[in-house]
């Protein structure tokens, strides 16, 4: 009799626990469910970073490395120097040369200075001449008709009209001589046109050759760390030639959603990443933007559903999620880990 009490009392203890666990789950699951309702999530998703090649833009030989593997370094700090001593020298050619053209030009706007000033002294003078002439003419017509009143003698006569003469002379010399000048100021014009001309030409030589000189110095075009170095000190590199990678400091979350999954992820929606390579921790971090299309069509080979039989395939957009900086395991992160994305699309 007792051993029957005690079974009984068994299975009315196990039903307990088992009724117990059983709303313990049914609790637990109408927790989630309303946690992750308005929550969309995957897992297909990792780090993306800007990754910036540093190419070697002139062939040369290195002379000197100033960074380590994977070390973090300043936008604008040398990482590379070439040998540059041809370079230097071809520079000072260079504004040898355009100190040569320059002073060439200075002796071409003085002639043309100097011509310009005999060109209105030479005006001046045409001016001066037929004022002259003017005088000479109305002396003579004033002692023609004394002369045929016979006020006056013939070689009065003449000496007016020789003098008017003369001056007519003077004249037709001035202009000569102004039109002379004029073509010797239009050729010192042409004159100093061409030496201003080799002027521009020595300095665009100077400044292609300070550039093909700076190009010898090698700066780290972003914040990052310097990774995936190729040279040695004394190689030498052709121009094109990949030197290193600078990973950029930004770092951002790709998230590839299912199409069907969209229609209630907007920008500026809250995300929380987890992050695996961090035991899970999670960043929290924004939706920022969506590709402009999906990640088939920007494929290698991105298929095409009018070839062969077609299987609908659900695809997926990746979408940008940015994140929180001010949190220390930011920077812990990099480019390429896998993380997983949950967005609140309340």
């Amino acid at each position: 009799m007792s051993t029957e009490k005690d079974g009984k009392k068994r299975k009315r203890i196990t039903s307990i626990v088992l009724g117990s666990i059983l709303l313990i789950g049914i609790v637990f699951g109408l927790m989630e469910y309303f946690k992750f309702k308005d929550i969309e999530t995957t897992d297909d998703a990792q780090l993306s970073s800007n990754i910036d090649p540093v190419v070697a833009r002139i062939s040369d030989y290195v002379t000197s490395i100033n960074f380590k593997d994977n070390e973090h370094v300043n936008k604008g700090q040398v990482l590379v120097q070439l040998d540059d001593k041809d370079l230097v020298i071809k520079a000072q050619q260079a504004e040898a040369n355009l100190n040569d053209a320059q002073a060439k030009a200075e002796v071409s706007k003085a002639n043309a200075a100097s011509v310009e000033s005999m060109l209105a002294t030479s005006k001046g003078e045409i001016n001066s001449a037929k004022i002259n002439y003017g005088k000479a003419t109305r002396d003579f017509e004033r002692y023609r008709n004394l002369y045929k009143d016979g006020s006056v003698t013939q070689e009065q006569f003449d000496q007016y009209r020789t003098a008017m003469q003369s001056d007519s002379n003077l004249v037709e010399i001035a202009t000569k001589k102004y039109e002379s000048a004029q073509k010797q100021y239009e050729l010192s014009l042409a004159d100093l046109a061409s030496a201003q001309a080799a002027v521009n030409v020595k300095q665009a030589d100077l400044n292609f050759a300070k550039l093909q000189l700076s190009y010898a110095t090698i700066t780290a075009p972003a914040s990052g760390i310097a990774s995936k170095r190729s040279i040695q000190l004394g190689q030498l590199v052709g121009a094109g030639s990949s030197l290193l990678a600078v990973v950029e400091d930004s770092v951002w979350v790709e998230a590839n959603f299912k199409e069907t999954q969209l229609s209630e992820i907007k920008t500026g929606q809250t995300a929380e990443v987890t992050i695996d390579a961090l035991n899970g921790q999670i960043i929290k971090g924004t939706v920022s933007s969506f590709a402009g299309a999906t990640g088939a069509l920007f494929s290698l080979l991105p298929p095409d559903n009018a070839t062969g039989n077609f299987v609908k395939v659900v695809q997926r957009i990746p979408i940008k999620v940015v994140l929180d900086t001010k949190n220390p395991a930011y920077k812990l992160l990099r480019p390429g880990l896998s993380v997983e994305v949950g967005i609140s699309v309340k």
